[in-house]
């Protein structure tokens, strides 16, 4: 399991170390009115935003026990990009790879803790938010009684590029086809490590890949 969090120029921050748990959220939005002689009722209505959260680290020093890669990311630098991303009015796609979150989100908090006996690692707890596009609508003229959707609206959900694996297709093939540079196949099976396994050479025909933006 990899986290990445890409940002609308396609930019992957990919976490350096995998947290110990991942914890979702989801609950239902209840309106409660008050009836009376009959007291409370609760109706339905609609679905709550998600959250997502969970802890973990940047580490100062390279560890292959625990770490993702060796080429890690300044700790404080790491934590900074973090905080830019929260202070970002655009959402961000967090992947999570072998789960089935690849959703737009807002990060809506995290927190930094320094630990004495752990000179430069920064932990930090992190929570999501899933983004949901608010649908504006206007009446076409006045007393019509009929609504259309706001086109004027930017849509600021990214189209996903997808490719169909094609018999003796490579992950290097596909990077310089799509890509246009063979190098950026780590790229590709980054984000598709849970649909190809755990072997990047083992591509299947029909297979349906994510591109990165």
């Amino acid at each position: 399991m990899e986290i990445h969090f890409v940002d609308g120029n396609g930019a992957d921050f990919h976490l350096p170390v995998n947290p110990e748990e991942i914890r979702i959220s989801r609950d239902k939005a209840l309106e409660t009115i008050l009836i009376l002689s009959l007291g409370e009722f609760d109706l339905p209505a609609g679905e709550r935003v998600k959250e997502i959260a969970f802890s973990s680290f940047f580490p100062a020093v390279y560890d292959s026990g625990y770490c993702n890669y060796s080429s890690l990311p300044d700790p404080q630098e790491a934590m900074n990009r973090l905080t830019r991303m929260m202070n970002d009015k655009k959402p961000v796609r967090l992947i999570i790879t072998d789960t089935a979150v690849n959703v737009l989100v807002m990060l809506s908090a995290h927190h930094s803790t320094f630990r004495g006996g752990e000179p430069g690692d920064v932990y930090f707890d992190v929570t999501a938010r899933t983004w949901r596009d608010m649908k504006v609508h206007t009446l076409n003229s006045a007393g019509s009684g009929t609504s259309s959707t706001d086109s004027s609206r930017t849509d600021t959900k990214p189209k996903a590029k997808t490719y169909t694996v094609k018999s003796g297709d490579s992950l290097s093939k596909i990077a310089k086809l799509e890509l246009g540079s063979s190098a950026k196949w780590q790229q590709i099976y980054s984000l598709n490590k849970g649909t190809i396994g755990s072997d990047p050479n083992r591509l299947k025909p029909g297979q349906k890949l994510v591109l990165p933006s």
